[in-house]
Formats: structure tokens, sequence, C-alpha cells
């Protein structure tokens, strides 16, 4: 198989945990006999600095015209630290989803037994958890109208819906649930929002459709407190671009580190697909990023493409290193490996199947000398 993907490195430690993931694509295609092309393009602060657009076009066009897009992430503390800033890093991944349709932000949330002691949540509330959020990513109060009186002292975000914005996320939701455990939650606050209400509607009136998912509806509050005392409730989770944007990392520290979480972004257009974490400029160079939730996200990426065994086999190895306690500085701030040593042992199971048997002494000359 032959795909064309468009990489975006971003900004922060976005270049060093994606170049892990491009790694592990090429030892995939290697071993598979597929061929993956990248295309490298700017967005965010690094684009700015270049440019002085945060998504120039030339982005936007290698994007569209690739089978899918392998992000990193955006954000620097000279923008977020300026309220003033008129050009921020964000407004061009807001730009890149409205270009490419991506409606549908999906966060699979699950659990690994040797991390369940990093969790801040008791063992025996996050053992078998495996949820799913979907969000809504292209509505709602981030694309709505925004004010600001003459004098600065009133502001205006304004929160709009539409029945087809909620109805096709709300479709693919039902159609994971169904393959899933047949359960769907719809997160709101129907008590206080007139698009609450909304979603409410559309998604009971679409349940008809899908008759073999349980439905509930939970307020977003409650919901927040759910995630924390009983995250094994929940199978699939839909909600609105805001709350699904808080709960979902929220959801990251049942997992014990925000390194590990992937996502896929998907609409009309080629897919988008990136970790959750943000772009932490303050580990940015020092090869100490966990690149785990960009490889994970590149395997979201091999299942977009169809490529299930291949996929499969990237989260094998991601299970391998974690079992293994071969793990970077946010796992283990003592004994640690380098965000380049974990994606070379992830990139050797992949080719060669590495045994059971670990010799910790070859391990213990590839840590990270950043002690």
């Amino acid at each position: 198989m032959k795909k064309n993907i468009a990489v975006i490195f971003g900004d922060g430690i976005g270049p060093e945990v994606t170049q892990q993931s491009i790694n592990v694509l090429n030892t995939i295609a290697k071993t598979f006999n597929h061929e993956f092309e990248y295309s490298y393009n700017l967005m965010g602060a690094d684009a700015i600095d270049k440019t002085g657009d945060p998504l120039p076009d030339e982005t936007i066009t290698a994007c569209l015209n690739s089978d899918g897009v392998l992000f990193g992430a955006i954000g620097h503390p000279k923008y977020d630290n300026d309220p003033t800033a008129k050009v921020r890093p964000e407004q061009g991944l807001l730009k890149l989803r409205k270009a490419l349709q991506l409606y549908a932000n999906i966060r699979p949330v699950t659990t690994y037994p040797s991390l369940q002691h990093l969790s801040p949540l008791k063992s025996k509330n996050i053992e078998g958890v495996d949820f799913i959020i979907f969000r809504e990513l292209t509505g709602g109060i981030y694309f709505g109208k925004k004010e600001l009186n003459a004098d600065k002292s009133q502001a205006l975000d304004e929160c709009i819906y539409s029945e087809s914005e909620i109805e096709r996320v709300s479709h693919l939701a039902f159609q994971y649930a169904m393959q899933r455990r047949k359960k769907l939650t719809l997160v709101d606050k129907a008590n206080v929002l007139e698009t609450s209400r909304l979603w409410r509607r559309v998604v009971q009136d679409l349940a008809d459709q899908y008759r073999e998912v349980a439905v509930d509806y939970m307020f977003v509050d409650n919901a927040a407190m759910q995630i924390i005392l009983n995250p094994k409730q929940f199978d699939v989770i839909l909600t609105e671009n805001m709350f699904g944007d808080i709960i979902s990392d929220e959801a990251s520290v049942i997992a014990g580190s925000l390194g590990l979480l992937p996502s896929a972004s998907i609409g009309n257009g080629a897919a988008l697909f990136e970790p959750i974490h943000g772009s932490y400029p303050q580990a940015a160079g020092k090869d100490i990023a966990n690149p785990l939730g960009s490889v994970l996200s590149a395997a979201m990426l091999l299942d977009h493409f169809g490529l299930t065994a291949e996929a499969t086999l990237i989260r094998e190895a991601v299970d391998w290193t974690l079992k293994h306690n071969f793990v970077t500085k946010d796992i283990d701030p003592v004994n640690y490996y380098s965000t380049s040593t974990i994606g070379e042992l992830l990139c050797e199971y992949i080719a060669n199947k590495v045994p059971g048997q670990v010799h910790e002494t070859n391990m213990e000359l590839r840590k990270s000398t950043i002690i």
C-alpha cells in the first residue's frame, strides 16, 4: 500500500515525538511492504516565526492532498503569556480543522496495569477502564462570534450549533458504540443551555436508528465527577466542543500520564492524528518527552488506512515497553529512558519481535544521560 502523509511537527516537543512516530511508521512500511511518503509543513508558533502566519496556505494544500495528517503540538509561552497578541499558534489549528472539515475528535482512554500506580485514582477504580470520547470539533463557542466592547470591559463568546452539525458527529459516535459495548452517554448542560437542549433532542431522535445502543444523558458537571469516581461505567461519551476539550483532558489522568493518550480528528477530508498533550516547551530539545501518545496516534492513522494488523503490532510494542519499564521521565523521574531510545525499542520490537528475555545491561547503556 502507498500512502501520502502530511507531517506537521509544530512547536515544543512536537518535532521530537513526531519523529519517533515517523520512525515507527517507516519500520511498519519495511516490515509489511508498504510505502509511506511524507511532506513536511509549518503550523503554530514555528510558522508564525518563519512566515507570520500560524497556518500558511501551503500547509492547507498539502494536508488536503494527503491521505492523512500526522501532527505534533502547537503553542509557545511568548504567545500564551501575551493576552494582546493578535496572531496565535492555536488559530492555525482551528483554521486547519475548518479547512479539512474535521468535525469529530476521537480520544480513546485506556489504562495499563503496569502504570496504575501513577494514576491519582485508586487502582480498583481504574482497572479495565476503556472508553472513547467523541468531541464535536468545528462548532460551538470556539467558533462563534467574539466581541469586545470599546473600553474592553465586556466580552462576548457566542455558542451556536445546528442540527446537521450535531447529527454527523452523533451518527459516528453511535456507529462506534455499535462496535463496542453498545452504550452511549451524551454529556451536556441541558438544564441551563439551549444548545444543550438541541443536542439532547437530536440524539434522542437518532437513537431510534440505533436501538441496540443504550443511551443515557449526563450533565457535564456530574460527568466530570463520574469520570473520577467510576470511569468504568462509560463506553462512548458524546459531547460538544468545549465540554469535550475539558473532560478529555480530565480523563487523561486515569492513564497516569498525559503523554500516553492519542487522538484522531476525522471529517469530510483527510483525517488528522495527534497526541493530546501540549507542546511542553520546557522539555523541548532535551530528548525526555514521552513519544507514546504520538506513536499511538500513528497507530490510529494506520487503522484509518485499514491496516489493522499493523496498528495492532504498534500497540503491542507500546505494551511491551511499558511492561518492561522502558519509560520516559514523566512516568519514572529516576529510572527513565530518552525519547529516542523508546522510539528505537519500539522499532526493534516491530522489526524483530524482541523476545521476552530482556538484557538489562544493554538497556542501561541506552538510558538518557539527562538526570
